[in-house]
């Protein structure tokens, strides 16, 4: 996994997936204007680039450099190879990356791009007596009929204004780019492994509802990577709340304002006043059950957390993801929650590199003190906390809370 995605140093902010001589010079060509205008950092191909059937290196790049993908589905978009083959890139890389894939359907029906009907199957009919490649045909099927499922937008001449529409997708992308992050890590050493292997565990079923809980002793990561996953596949949801110190908070405070906190960070309705948990229950599945929605419990440490804030599955909206994390292990099994995945310490290699950074910024160290450094890991246990406070504490410095 790219740095890029811990930094989010984008180039792009989105990247347009069209059929040129469909809507370069209309609807694409309004909307690459309008996101322009907005400050929205937005890739086109070159009118006058001259290519052949592959993709290119620098185009695949630009994928990859890219926040946000938007393929717009014209009639005729499936007739050209270039664009399904352009469309299979953007799936895979941005599944990878959890990104956000904004599909337009312009002037053509969804259900035609899922099941490859009207101009979707003369093309894909077409294709097939061209050439006898079964297994492209089918990663090109599966490609439309997966995008078609995703949330976009859909415009039919005469029903609608363009510019309106345009205006509406400039402002959701606008929101999305906007976000606020969480900070992740001043050195986001070794989260490429435990990221994918969550983010693996979060994928299953997409109109499912999903439950995934982070385990393992204190200072070894947990919240880092939970926060990387926040970041990296956020876009993707209506609704965001991350509760963090679930524990301390509900010592503090009770159960009931950690259920009063899920509907305001979620659908931004402050206010809300429960009275008792039995309440609370109600109320968040009532006005979380049709919303897909992303949720973090960090550091739960007691069952009756879970079940007065995401007691089940169907609490919350088709295709939402819950993540929780804890030190033990046992409460996610009592809850019922079977995807799980267990922080160690960081291995040699990352934990020296770790300490590096924390120390010295910079991975590249003076061998006369590689004998501590070992040390100094050894003695951690790769403990990621740790190594960044004794790091930075090896020239005085102290670390951030």
């Amino acid at each position: 996994m790219s740095s890029v995605c811990y930094s989010y140093g984008w180039k792009y902010d989105v990247f347009l997936s069209f059929r040129g001589s469909d809507t370069r010079h209309g609807f694409t060509g309004h909307l690459y204007k309008a996101l322009s205008d907005r400050g929205i950092q937005t890739f086109i191909d070159d009118e006058e680039l001259q290519r052949g059937e592959e993709i290119t290196p620098s185009l695949l790049k630009a994928i990859q450099e890219s926040r946000i993908a938007i393929p717009v589905f014209s009639q005729n978009y499936a007739s050209s190879t270039f664009c399904l083959d352009e469309l299979v890139n953007i799936l895979s890389c941005f599944k990878e990356k959890g990104r956000l894939v904004l599909p337009i359907f312009y002037d053509v029906d969804p259900s035609h791009v899922r099941h490859q009907r009207g101009t979707y199957e003369e093309a894909l009919n077409s294709h097939q007596e061209s050439f006898n490649d079964h297994e492209k045909l089918l990663k090109w099927r599966i490609a439309l009929h997966h995008v078609a499922d995703l949330s976009g937008y859909h415009f039919t001449q005469g029903n609608q204004n363009e510019y309106d529409f345009i205006g509406d997708i400039v402002k959701e992308v606008s929101q999305k780019i906007n976000r606020t992050l969480l900070h992740v890590a001043d050195y986001p050493v070794g989260l490429e492994s435990p990221v994918l292997q969550v983010i693996s565990l979060l994928d299953g079923d997409f109109d499912g509802v999903h439950m995934v809980g982070i385990h393992g002793i204190g200072g070894v990561g947990k919240t880092t990577i939970y926060r990387a996953i926040y970041n990296l596949i956020a876009d993707q949801f209506e609704g965001l709340s991350f509760l963090g110190n679930v524990r301390e908070n509900s010592t503090k405070h009770g159960l009931v304002h950690l259920q009063q906190t899920l509907p305001s960070k979620t659908i931004g309705e402050n206010g809300i006043k429960l009275g008792t948990v039995n309440v609370g229950i109600q109320i968040i599945k009532h006005r979380l059950h049709l919303k897909k929605v992303l949720l973090v419990l960090d550091d739960v440490d007691d069952l009756d957390q879970l079940r007065a804030t995401v007691g089940g599955t169907d609490w919350f909206g088709s295709g939402s993801r819950i993540i929780i994390t804890t030190r033990d292990k046992h409460l996610l099994t009592c809850h019922g929650i079977k995807n799980t995945y267990e922080v160690h310490g960081l291995n040699k290699e990352d934990a020296l590199e770790l300490l590096s950074w924390s120390a010295f910024k910079t991975d590249q160290v003076d061998p006369s003190y590689q004998n501590i450094l070992n040390h100094v890991v050894a003695y951690t246990s790769g403990l990621p906390l740790a190594l960044e406070v004794i790091g930075s504490n090896l020239f005085g410095k102290g670390i951030d809370a």
